[in-house]
């Protein structure tokens, strides 16, 4: 008998921990809601990160054509991962609109000459309060907006190669 009350804490907890544990590693659903969907992009202004005469801002996102906003970073181990879906959903005459969190110009550049381009122009939110504004936590992120600066869809994390007809239909309700 006292052996048995000596374990049972231990068990008890033990089955407490694989419960939760079990939650955690297999949730119900996987989506993170977006208040932010439905909604007008922030109001922000960012001066552009390799073209000062190419600022990013909430109006450059609402002039008529659905674009992509992604959140990106240079030091940004997943971003490089989704250069490859960034650039397939450019060469479909995607226009993206990045923003580049705590970047600084010359790693930027390396960045892009070795990753490839997709960006039509690219802000500097060295501060990021631009990505706060917009409720991201991290990179990368990328959101569509459509052509009156409203977001329709979020998409946290790297964009795979799979993911590029979700966001290719999510452009196509946004017009």
């Amino acid at each position: 008998m006292r052996r048995v009350l000596l374990w049972a804490p231990f068990v008890f907890f033990s089955s407490l921990f694989a419960v939760f544990a079990s939650g955690l590693l297999n949730p119900v659903d996987r989506s993170v809601p977006s208040g932010l969907v439905g909604r007008s992009v922030p109001a922000f202004e960012l001066p552009g990160m390799l073209d000062p005469a190419q600022p990013v801002s909430a109006a450059s996102l609402a002039t008529g054509k659905p674009k992509i906003l992604n959140v990106f970073a240079s030091w940004c181990v997943p971003c490089v991962q989704e250069a490859p879906a960034l650039m397939q959903l450019q060469s479909r005459d995607v226009e993206i609109i990045g923003i580049a969190i705590h970047d600084r110009p010359d790693a930027l550049r390396k960045f892009l000459s070795e990753n490839g381009n997709p960006y039509a122009a690219i802000g500097d939110d060295a501060n990021s309060r631009t990505q706060i504004a917009f409720g991201s936590a991290g990179v990368p992120e990328t959101f569509v907006v459509d052509g009156k600066g409203v977001v329709r869809y979020q998409h946290i994390g790297i964009v795979k190669p799979n993911d590029v007809a979700i966001i290719m239909a999510k452009l196509k309700e946004a017009q």
